[in-house]
C-alpha cells in the first residue's frame, strides 16, 4: 500500500522521500517508480535522519505501517525530528484508540498526528483510493486540498474523501468498513458456492450472472461483484486452467492478526449492544475457515462431512432461482451496510465526534471495496432526510420497504441452501435478524422467565409499554430457595 501510494503522488508531481527498514522493499519500490518512469520523484533514504533532513517544513508524512507496536516504533524513530506543524498521517489499518493515544502524546508539542483509513487495497493506492482522515480541525484543513488531489473519484468525479472528525474517528469508520467488507464477502461467496457447487454451473455462466447484477438494478456499480466476474474468467496462460480452482478455502487474514478490523468491529459491536450478525457470522466463517487441517479432521471425524448435494433445477425454475439470488445477495448487502453504519453511531454518540453520515457515505463510493452505488445512493437520500433515526435506520420507509420485498426470496435461498447442504451463514443470519428484528412475539420470553427463576433478574409484563432496555420490575417466586436441610423436610 505504501508503495503504491508513493508513485500514486510522484504522479501527481509530488516530490516523495520515503524510508523503509526493509532493503529488498526499497529497491522493489524504486524499481517500480523506474518502470513508471518516475525515479526523478521518489528518492530512497537510509534512515529516519536522512528521511528528514531532506524534507522542508512543516514535515508531511504518510505511513502505511502494520498495526500495534509498529506504529508507536515508527514515531520514536520520527520524533527527535519532528517540530511544532509537522503531519503525520496514519494510514495504516490502526485501532482508533492507539490512533488517539498517539494524538495526545504528540499534541503538546504541536505536533499533528491524522487516523487516516485509506481503503481499496494495492490497486486503489495506486490509481486512487477512498481516504477516511480524523483528527483536529487545524490539521485536517491543512491536508484536504491534498487528499482531494489523490482520492479516487466517484461516477460525478467527486473525491471520495471527506473530514469524518476529530480523534480516532477516521480510523473507526474504515474499521467498520472493513466489517461491512466482511459481510459482502462472505454473504458473495456463499451465494458463488450455491451457484458453482449446488447448482452446478459454469464459471463462464457466474461471470456473466454477475456482470448483469453489476450492470443494473440494486447491486449496479459493486466492486466486489465486478471483480467476482473477473476472477471467474481468469484463466492461467501457462495452461488455461481457472485459477479459482487452484485456490484453497481458507481465509488467514484474522487469524495471523495481519488484519485487525474485522475482529475490531465484532469487539465494538458487542461492547456497544450493537446486533450486527451478518458481519459476525462472516467474521466466524473466516476463521472457521483458516484452519483447514483441523476441517480435514472434523471431517473424518464426522465420516465425510457434509459435502452440498446438486440442487436440480431446470428450466423457468432455474432462472428465477437465479433472480432469487440477486435479491437475496441485496438484502445482506443492505444489512451489512445498515449493521455497521448502526455501529458507527453509537461510537459517534458515544466519543461526541459529530459525524456528517450523509457526508461520510462519499467515503464508501470509488476506491474503496465496498463501493456499491445503488445501496449508498439510497443510504445517503435517507440520512439526508430529518425523519431518519440513525441508532435504527431499519424502521425507516425508504430501507424497510425493499428488505420486505426481498424477504421472500432470501428465505427460499436460504431453504434450499439448507435443503443441499450449502453453507450459508451470513446468508441465513441476515435472514434470521430480520426475523427477530421485526418481531414482538420472541420465544425469548422463556428465556426471561428462565433468568428470573433462578437469579431473580425481573421481568417486564406483556401489558405495559415496551420501555427501554432496562430491568424489569417484576419478579414471581418461582420455586422458593430451601436450604440444604431444608430439602430433606
Amino acid at each position: 500500500m505504501g508503495a503504491m501510494m508513493s508513485l500514486l503522488f510522484a504522479e501527481f508531481g509530488i516530490e516523495v522521500s520515503f524510508y523503509d527498514p526493509s532493503e529488498e522493499h526499497g529497491q522493489a519500490l524504486l524499481g517500480h517508480a523506474k518502470g513508471a518512469k518516475l525515479q526523478d520523484k521518489i528518492k530512497y533514504r537510509k534512515d529516519y535522519q536522512t528521511l528528514c533532513e531532506n524534507l522542508g517544513s512543516p514535515k508531511v508524512f504518510v505511513f502505511s505501517v502494520p498495526f500495534g507496536s509498529v506504529g508507536d516504533e515508527t514515531i520514536d524513530g520520527l520524533r527527535p525530528y519532528l517540530q511544532k506543524g509537522d503531519i503525520l498521517m496514519d494510514a495504516s489499518n490502526e485501532h482508533w484508540q492507539s490512533t488517539e493515544r498517539r494524538q495526545k502524546r504528540l499534541e503538546p508539542d504541536g505536533i499533528h498526528y491524522i487516523g487516516m483509513g485509506v481503503s481499496g487495497g494495492y490497486q486503489s493506492a495506486r490509481h486512487g483510493p477512498s481516504v477516511s482522515p480524523g483528527g483536529s480541525e487545524e490539521a485536517l484543513n491543512i491536508v484536504m486540498p491534498f487528499l482531494e488531489k489523490i482520492a479516487a473519484r466517484d461516477k460525478h468525479n467527486r473525491p471520495c474523501v471527506t473530514k469524518v472528525g476529530p480523534g480516532g474517528s477516521g480510523h473507526y469508520v474504515k474499521m467498520v468498513h472493513n466489517g461491512i467488507e466482511h459481510g459482502l464477502m462472505s454473504v458473495l461467496c456463499e451465494v458463488w458456492g450455491i451457484m458453482r457447487q449446488a447448482v452446478g454451473m459454469e464459471y463462464d455462466e457466474i461471470a456473466s450472472i454477475f456482470d448483469s447484477w453489476n450492470k443494473e438494478g440494486p447491486l449496479e456499480h459493486n466492486f466486489l461483484i465486478s471483480i467476482g466476474a473477473e476472477m471467474c474468467r481468469t484463466r492461467d496462460p501457462k495452461d488455461n486452467s481457472f485459477v479459482l480452482d487452484r485456490v484453497r478455502d481458507k481465509v488467514v487474514q484474522d487469524v495471523d492478526e495481519t488484519e485487525g478490523t474485522g475482529t475490531w468491529t465484532c469487539e465494538e459491536a458487542v461492547r456497544l449492544h450493537v446486533p450486527a450478525p451478518t458481519i459476525m457470522s462472516a467474521h466466524l466463517f473466516r476463521l472457521a475457515s483458516a484452519d483447514a487441517a483441523r476441517r480435514e479432521k472434523v471431517k473424518n471425524g464426522l465420516d465425510g462431512g457434509f459435502k452440498p448435494a446438486k440442487m436440480q433445477l431446470t428450466g423457468q425454475e432455474r432462472t428465477d432461482f437465479v433472480k432469487d439470488l440477486q435479491k437475496a445477495t441485496y438484502a445482506s448487502f443492505l444489512l451489512s451496510f445498515i449493521q455497521g453504519l448502526h455501529i458507527i453511531e453509537k461510537a459517534n454518540h458515544e466519543q461526541k465526534w459529530n459525524v456528517d453520515f450523509a457526508d461520510m457515505l462519499q467515503l464508501w463510493r470509488g476506491g474503496c471495496i465496498i463501493q456499491s452505488d445503488y445501496i449508498v445512493d439510497l443510504l445517503e437520500k435517507v440520512y439526508r432526510q430529518d425523519n431518519h433515526d440513525g441508532n435504527d435506520l431499519l424502521d425507516h420507509r425508504e430501507i424497510g420497504a425493499p428488505l420486505k420485498e426481498n424477504y421472500p426470496a432470501l428465505k427460499r435461498v436460504v431453504l434450499r441452501a439448507i435443503e443441499a447442504d450449502a453453507p450459508v451463514p451470513s446468508l441465513s443470519a441476515s435472514l434470521e435478524y430480520l426475523k427477530y428484528i421485526a418481531s414482538t412475539e420472541l420465544p425469548t420470553q422463556f428465556m426471561e422467565a428462565q433468568m428470573d427463576y433462578f437469579g431473580a433478574h425481573k421481568f417486564d409484563l406483556k401489558s405495559a409499554e415496551p420501555g427501554k432496555p432496562v430491568a424489569g420490575e417484576h419478579h414471581f417466586e418461582w420455586k422458593p430457595a430451601r436450604g440444604v436441610f431444608d430439602a430433606h423436610k
